[in-house]
């Protein structure tokens, strides 16, 4: 049976390198392949991108041949609308769909506006980033008093936020591939904003709920890998 290219899009303010761990701890046949966004990583000297639809353009070009492989598409926050958008812009490319969309961490782009609940339009100072990291639950305290470390990491962070807050969902014919939606019992996103995912796609939906909050992808690590694999397998026999 082929190997399933498993293409990783980052949250807020992360490189896609936070799924590198992934690879010691996923079978085989998935094999891991961080999608680095401009501006942060090794794509550090690269302009960081706050329109959304023009980022999935560019990461569709880039990715193109990738997508010629059986290959399924993996999104945390930021990361799983980003996803959504690539894999609509790699079928205006000509790509097959991916295997699976897995969505974690967010509403479904129907729902953006009852979700935020904030004005994320508009670049926000240093002091509400951090505010909004505390509040996420995700960055250690000792790192949000690292002046050097904070300085490398707000301006991404205050792009990515940007990326979402801009963001105008597009009326296009659902995907052609299944959708599976992660989410996390303590986070923001509620169970409507996530099932209404379901409307995105023409083929199978699942939704599973972990314990934990915003980033119960790392949380609950181990349990995800799980469920991703499992979510996965049925679609492996089909590449």
């Amino acid at each position: 049976m082929t190997a399933i290219n498993l293409l990783c899009l980052p949250y807020s303010g992360a490189s896609a390198m936070v799924y590198s761990r992934w690879r010691r701890k996923l079978p085989g046949w998935l094999q891991v392949r961080p999608v680095e966004l401009p501006g942060r990583g090794a794509r550090m000297g690269e302009p960081l991108q706050t329109d959304m639809q023009a980022l999935a353009r560019q990461l569709a070009a880039e990715q193109r041949l990738a997508a010629a492989t059986p290959y399924a598409l993996l999104g945390h926050s930021l990361g799983a609308l980003l996803a959504f958008e690539l894999a609509h812009e790699l079928q205006a490319l000509g790509c097959p769909p991916p295997l699976a969309l897995i969505a974690c961490g967010t509403a479904a782009p129907t729902r953006r506006e009852d979700y935020d609940g904030k004005n994320w339009r508009d670049p926000k100072t240093d002091h509400e980033l951090k505010l909004e990291l505390r509040e996420l639950n995700g960055t250690p305290e000792e790192v949000l008093a690292n002046e050097e470390l904070m300085s490398l990491t707000l301006p991404i962070l205050r792009a990515d936020f940007l990326l979402c807050g801009r963001y105008a969902y597009r009326q296009r014919p659902a995907l052609a591939c299944p959708l599976h939606v992660f989410g996390g019992e303590d986070d923001r996103a509620n169970e409507g904003q996530l099932l209404a995912w379901g409307k995105e796609t023409q083929d199978a939906f699942t939704l599973r709920m972990f314990p934990g909050s915003h980033f119960f992808i790392h949380e609950q690590e181990d349990r995800v890998l799980a469920a991703l694999a499992e979510s996965l397998e049925p679609h492996r026999l089909c590449a």
